[in-house]
């Protein structure tokens, strides 16, 4: 990582980042791409407009402060992380080489872990469009992405204004189970991976994959691996046996490459 700062805005040199790859994957809901280069979104109630200069590893991040960017963006963008070494540590696998080449600018978002539990709750059988629009009247409601505390007097019935369907009702005991401290986050954040996963799963409605994704993308749990249609598949047809060593406490990011390769691959290949 290589930043300077320019006017109001900090410019960053930044290898194995891809906008697109990131902002636009699927494991946030609060970013849009405003242009061709260029998307703006949101880590609780900080916001951000991030665009691509001229060549893909030069950024700029717009009308913020030297101040934010350390303390806040180059974390939540992960910006320190060698994603080179992971990739080359990937790679000795055949199929998650070419993962990697075709997706090499994907990196995990560091966001908030109740940010990221309800997000992935009011996923459930949703599609993005919609999530996003649910997502969206909370933090319109709230004037930013609201704690389970701000939360704490909402029901069901409260909730109505979001038009989420059975989903608030799920909401409304992750809440509970939050600030009750039966959901603690800190144990999660050390616990072995099935732990944390089965404490998750005391929420009503979550099951495997909306838990190792909160675990994933929420406490940045490197080694959960979400499981839905696309990812059955990729073990389906390249891992019966299972995953590969190489991916040994990085399956979350593996499975963010094969993720987007099976996709956008054939299948054969």
């Amino acid at each position: 990582m290589d930043y300077k700062i320019d006017g109001k805005d900090i410019l960053l040199h930044q290898a194995d980042f891809a906008l697109d790859d990131t902002l636009d994957c699927g494991q946030a809901f609060r970013w849009e791409k405003v242009s061709e280069n260029a998307y703006h979104g949101a880590f609780l109630n900080k916001q951000l407009t991030i665009s691509c200069e001229n060549g893909s590893d030069l950024f700029r991040l717009h009308n913020t402060t030297e101040s934010d960017f350390l303390n806040v963006w180059k974390d939540y963008l992960d910006l320190d992380t060698d994603y080179a070494e992971i990739k080359r540590r990937l790679s000795e696998d055949e199929t998650l080489s070419k993962a990697c080449a075709f997706a090499g600018g994907i990196r995990i978002l560091k966001q908030d872990s109740w940010e990221a539990l309800s997000s992935f709750i009011i996923s459930q059988n949703n599609n993005i469009p919609r999530i996003k629009g649910i997502i969206g009247r909370l933090c319109e409601h709230y004037g930013g992405y609201p704690s389970a505390e701000q939360m704490k007097d909402e029901t069901v019935e409260s909730l109505s204004y979001l038009r989420s369907g059975f989903r608030a009702k799920y909401l409304v005991d992750a809440i509970s189970k939050v600030l009750s401290g039966e959901i603690d986050f800190k144990a999660i954040r050390s616990l072995p991976l099935d732990e944390a996963r089965n404490i998750l799963m005391t929420i009503k409605g979550v099951g495997p994959k909306v838990a190792d994704c909160a675990l994933l993308f929420g406490f940045y749990r490197l080694d959960a691996f979400p499981k839905d249609v696309w990812v059955k598949r990729v073990l389906s047809l390249w891992y019966p046996g299972g995953l590969p060593a190489c991916t040994k406490g990085l399956e979350g990011i593996a499975q963010q490459y094969l993720f987007h390769y099976i996709r956008s691959q054939k299948p054969a290949e």
